[in-house]
């Protein structure tokens, strides 16, 4: 009886199934688009006399002997250094996702279990420096740097990423402490830890996954961000994203723009793998708080 009472229409699934391919082709599009077109010259990839060059790529054929060339990754990666600017990102990012995981678990977690009044207005005065735009922050920013003489450095922006990602690290880890039952971290101590050893040994095992999410949030954000680095970096310590923007540039030049579209792929790429690689994380972490224990 139940296996009837659960059996799904054929229309039904037939709707699902072309629903979900027509998402996933116009989700993976653009970025397909963009991988196909990285592989080609700007004459082509923009043409404007017939969009089908992007494709077939003439001028491509032309200039390189072959319908595809890897003339864009080429450009940029060694004759404008991409490679700089991934390292740079990936120094920010690290350390961006580290202090502000640190400071998030044992900030949310002493949240969470505090009996104070004072931990709701706390939560509300993060909620609203999160909501201020980044640029009012970043301005607050810049006089002292600059006296200070430690503008363009990347340990200078990595303070200002993790000031900025911090109250939402604070929340969302609060909130799932939360849904974990005060009862775990009494029944530990009552084994013989100490506080801390009981946010270690029996908390944050449980958290494990609320945690993964938290840090991919918090890897988008550095990863991300253009304001911030774009503002507090110089030409030599850029990041990724600002990097990619100089390629644009106010002025146009021939080729340059196929080192941004090869650049561009380069980016999302590491985002692919590292959603492959932590899905099933994220998806617990996501779902962690629906249902309270």
């Amino acid at each position: 009886m139940s296996s009837i009472a659960n059996k799904k229409p054929p229309s039904l699934v037939a709707i699902s199934t072309v629903f979900v391919l027509f998402w996933l082709v116009v989700a993976a599009f653009p970025f397909l688009w963009t991988m196909w077109g990285s592989f080609k010259v700007e004459g082509d990839f923009f043409s404007r006399a017939d969009w089908m060059n992007a494709i077939t790529g003439p001028v491509t054929l032309r200039q390189h002997g072959s319908s595809f060339t890897g003339a864009g990754y080429e450009g940029a990666w060694i004759e404008q250094e991409f490679w700089r600017a991934v390292v740079n990102t990936g120094i920010v990012v690290f350390f961006t996702v580290v202090i502000s995981l640190t400071l998030g678990t044992l900030g949310g977690y002493a949240l969470a279990r505090s009996g104070f009044k004072y931990t709701f207005w706390l939560l509300m005065a993060a909620l609203v420096f999160r909501a201020m735009p980044h640029v009012t922050l970043v301005s607050g920013y810049l006089l002292p740097f600059f006296q200070l003489n430690i503008w363009g450095y990347l340990p200078t922006t990595i303070i200002v990423l993790v000031a900025i990602n911090q109250p939402f690290t604070l929340w969302m880890l609060h909130s799932f402490f939360l849904s974990i039952p005060k009862d775990l971290d009494e029944a530990a101590m009552v084994d013989g830890c100490t506080r801390f050893q009981a946010f270690r040994l029996a908390i944050i095992p449980v958290m494990w996954p609320g945690v993964v999410t938290t840090g991919l949030f918090s890897f988008l954000l550095a990863y991300n961000d253009f304001t911030v680095t774009s503002m507090l970096l110089t030409q030599e310590n850029a990041t990724m994203i600002p990097k990619i923007n100089s390629f644009l540039g106010s002025t146009q030049e021939e080729g340059k723009v196929m080192y941004a579209v090869a650049a561009v792929v380069s980016a999302i790429v590491p985002l692919f793998v590292l959603i492959l690689f932590f899905q099933r994380q994220i998806v617990s972490g996501l779902t962690a708080g629906a249902v309270k224990g």
